[in-house]
């Protein structure tokens, strides 16, 4: 944090700002008797530190919060690289039709009959995934990727169930994405590892050999983590199929390949779909996320009730008579905002500009891979789709690394790539610019990456040191691990609140 004391001072939490009597909204007098929103709590969870709520002016709370935006980097001030994130633009469009009172508004538990437009925008989504996708049947409830990868495979459990089937292991490349294994464990099953070849794609020979009566499914990643095409996926659904064994396709890379083929069409049998990556809704706390589930046919019987369903007579519903379903994975119908804002998306693309997507952000992705290339080691050099790893491999000789690397392009104004993953590339960093970014944006960007690279080279200390010109510096990273501080605690020796200095009549 900044020295300044007057830095320090406008920088302070809100309730160390608070001072008594100030207000910045009155609401209008109670209808109902008076109660401690204390009172709820139980008094172990109580902080002695802050003792009452902050009384401050609407002038304070306004200036604290817009200050503290101006300190959080967005998509919607430049450039966010994170590789397997897409963190593509959010059009305004898709916001606007998200405030529409009766979409925004419209209570979960509310009568069908009252929310026929609602229901039909989650109809049309599932068709038009379903589409996009290949696949027979589409479950909007699944809260994020990891959560539609733990219900995809929950699903394919449930199938090898119904043919009295117990199988034991799920099959995972080592260039998959990390929450993969999480989500197999999660349902019970044993993981082993399929080790990537020369290329990057999957060692098929070592997939074979793996490939026995007890495995239940195949999770793999097409695109995988270093943006290569797993190109015998047809062949691996076969020798996966004669078995009885499923794939599972995780389709958070699923930008490289929308409108130009289909997974059902590679013998997929399940794949989660990230509309906050996808489909441009607002990810994490912008968010909230969802990762809708699409299947085959010999999954569809086991989707997550309900499922959106338009009645002969033309109305929607929901549909709960479905006896092999897993049952809910989610309260009610899953993130609803974020469909309606994919659906809107969607619509305003069209199937062409859906293609266009696709085409774009691999275009982007080769362009940067191509101005970089030679300035940062390419481990794995077959053709890149949305997204390209580098390492760190050359300028380690310098003693820079990519945390680094990483750490110096926060000073000129660029979010870092992901770094560190995948996991098979030491010293990563993955590179994924999506279809939003113009020439303009990622020249700058690669000149910014030259600039560093220039310095690793000429003056590594100023890189290693780095970053110079942001709120924080460089944390101790291992005291951080060790000393984790998750709350703020005002400092014993810290000088006493403008409140507590009115009270104590200072």
């Amino acid at each position: 944090m900044r020295t300044d004391p007057i830095v320090n001072i406008r920088e302070s939490l809100i309730f160390e700002r608070s001072t008594p009597g100030k207000t910045a909204y009155s609401l209008p007098p109670l209808d109902v008797p008076a109660a401690d929103p204390r009172s709820a709590l139980e008094p172990a969870l109580l902080r002695d530190e802050i003792d009452d709520f902050p009384e401050v002016s609407e002038f304070d709370i306004v200036r604290h919060f817009t200050r503290l935006s101006t300190w959080n980097y967005h998509i919607d001030i430049g450039m966010y690289p994170l590789g397997s994130c897409t963190m593509k633009y959010n059009p305004k469009l898709n916001e606007k039709l998200w405030r529409i009172p009766g979409i925004s508004a419209c209570h979960p538990l509310q009568d069908d009959s009252l929310a026929q437009g609602n229901l039909q925008i989650q109809f049309e989504l599932q068709q038009i995934l379903r589409e996009i996708t290949g696949m027979a049947g589409v479950s909007l409830q699944p809260a994020a990727g990891a959560h539609g990868e733990l219900t995809g495979i929950l699903m394919a459990r449930a199938y090898h169930n119904s043919r009295n089937q117990r199988r034991k292991f799920v099959l995972i490349p080592d260039s998959a994405h990390g929450t993969n294994p999480a989500s197999a464990a999660i349902a019970g099953y044993q993981v082993r590892s399929i080790p990537s070849n020369a290329d990057g794609r999957v060692d098929f020979d070592k997939f074979r050999e793996a490939l026995h009566d007890d495995v239940a499914c195949l999770m793999l990643t097409n695109p995988n983590t270093l943006g290569i095409f797993e190109r015998r996926i047809r062949e691996i659904a076969d020798l996966l199929h004669e078995k009885d064994a499923l794939l599972y396709m995780d389709g958070a890379n699923f930008n490289a390949l929308m409108g130009y083929t289909r997974p059902g069409e590679m013998g997929v049998d399940v794949m989660h779909l990230n509309l906050h990556k996808t489909f441009s809704t607002p990810h994490g706390g912008g968010g909230p996320g969802a990762g809708p589930v699409a299947v085959s046919r010999r999954l569809e019987p086991f989707l997550p009730v309900p499922l959106a369903a338009k009645k002969q007579d033309g109305t929607y519903c929901l549909d709960f008579n479905r006896p092999q379903s897993i049952g809910r994975v989610r309260a009610f119908m899953g993130n609803f905002g974020m469909h309606a804002r994919a659906l809107g998306y969607i619509l305003s693309c069209g199937g062409a500009g859906l293609k266009e997507i696709s085409e774009t952000a691999v275009l982007n992705a080769n362009y940067l891979r191509h101005r970089l290339q030679g300035l940062l080691d390419l481990p794995y050099r077959q053709d890149s789709f949305h997204e390209v790893v580098f390492s760190d491999k050359l300028q380690t000789k310098k003693g820079v690394k990519t945390l680094d690397l990483a750490k110096r392009l926060m000073d000129f104004g660029f979010h870092p790539p992901t770094i560190y993953f995948p996991l098979i590339v030491p010293g990563a960093l993955m590179i994924e610019p999506t279809e939003s970014e113009g020439l303009q944006e990622l020249d700058a960007f690669v000149e910014a990456m030259q600039s560093i690279l220039r310095e690793a080279e000429e003056n590594p200390e100023i890189v290693v040191t780095a970053p110079h010109t942001t709120k924080l510096r460089r944390l101790d990273e291992t005291r951080a691990a060790r000393q984790t501080v998750l709350r703020w605690r005002r400092a014993p020796e810290q000088d006493k609140t403008p409140r507590e200095a009115a009270r104590a009549g200072d």
